[in-house]
């Protein structure tokens, strides 16, 4: 029964048959790839038939495709007419946005992040909720899963390792139990719990390691480095010798969109681990001298000592240092259902991924 068939489906649809590819389609689009695969997946979902046909790495129109494409391109300029039509005041936004937000960010950081936007949409009201973390996580996963239900669509939760305690290292499978020795831990957990138990909604779990990328700064790898500055050295956290799990994030996105693009063979609620790269400190530093050209580059330790020290009036440092048995336990995670899935893990080369990280961050020219 097709109820829930959108613009925003439609759009990709056409998209990947006059591009080829969804990446492609998701980059036209400024979508990101995982959130176009589910479009295509939730709408083949939705007619009960698959559109394209995979040929050498490429999707081609089926016959059933060819056939509604020009029906979908008809509809997306009805809509686009109907939207311009509607429109009274251009491109101006009005209404009211609502915001939630942890008290850290919410005391000290949201008028900063909001300050142009307010200034840019006078006419938009804000409403602005401060509260514990675990509070606002769950608030922002009940709405989560609304708009999931409502558009028939699978939500994607990006798992971490914080879900486990040392009883389950070192090698981390998708049904150990999870016993987190973190607050931050206790929250995914709660998380997935919640999603376990919304029988109506479909999710995925993708469990990864540390996570890095070109971009994204809020992670232990931007922390070992200054972003915008030149690397001077790598402050590492771990001990010395002991690998530790990375999740390269374009790498991550690539494994969430090849698992969407099986949407019907997946369960309801779907997990998977990923492994990533699991280096020690002396692989990343040698990844890091080739990126940035100082092959004496210098290697120092992470100031665990002042996250003890600041943890009575820092709840961020406090949150840090009880992270810290991840960096001092030999832990990895097990992918053999995740390969078992896809035949491979999407893995981008150490050196490369290291490169396209520092750049992004405004390290490296």
């Amino acid at each position: 029964m097709m109820n829930n068939i959108s613009p925003r489906q439609l759009g990709v649809f056409v998209q990947i048959a006059l591009l080829g590819s969804v990446r492609a389609a998701a980059e036209r689009l400024h979508m990101t790839q995982p959130a176009a695969s589910m479009a295509l997946a939730e709408l083949e979902r939705q007619l009960d038939a698959p559109l394209f046909a995979r040929e050498r790495g490429r999707l081609r129109l089926n016959p059933r495709g060819r056939e509604l494409l020009p029906l979908a391109q008809e509809l997306l300029e009805r809509h686009a007419e109907f939207a311009r039509r509607g429109r009274e005041d251009g491109d101006a936004f009005s209404g009211e946005l609502r915001i939630g937000a942890s008290n850290t960010v919410g005391n000290y950081r949201v008028g900063e992040l909001l300050g142009e936007f307010v200034r840019a949409h006078p006419q938009v009201g804000i409403r602005l909720r401060v509260a514990n973390t675990d509070a606002i996580a769950a608030a922002m996963l009940e709405h989560s899963l609304a708009a999931a239900r409502a558009n028939a669509a699978r939500l994607v939760l990006p798992g971490t390792v914080y879900n486990y305690g040392p009883d389950a290292f070192p090698l981390l499978a998708e049904d150990d139990p999870q016993q987190p020795l973190t607050r931050k831990g206790a929250i995914r957990v709660a998380m997935e719990q919640r999603l376990a138990e919304a029988t109506d909604v479909r999710s995925l779990i993708l469990r990864c390691g540390d996570f890095f990328g070109p971009r994204a700064g809020n992670n232990w790898f931007a922390a070992m480095v200054k972003p915008g500055r030149p690397v001077r050295s790598l402050l590492y956290p771990g001990r010395h010798g002991l690998p530790h799990a990375w999740a390269y994030l374009p790498d991550v996105g690539e494994t969430v969109a090849r698992l969407l693009e099986r949407e019907r063979e997946l369960e309801r609620f779907a997990r998977f681990h990923f492994a990533g790269h699991h280096v020690d400190e002396a692989a990343l530093l040698a990844a890091m001298r080739r990126a940035t050209g100082n092959a004496a580059l210098p290697l120092r330790a992470f100031p665990w000592w002042l996250t003890k020290l600041a943890a009575p009036f820092s709840v961020l440092l406090r949150e840090l240092g009880e992270m810290r048995y991840l960096w001092r336990e030999p832990l990895q995670l097990d992918n053999r259902r995740l390969r078992a899935w896809l035949g491979e893990e999407p893995r981008t080369p150490l050196d490369q991924a290291i490169e396209a990280t520092l750049r992004g961050l405004g390290c490296v020219a």
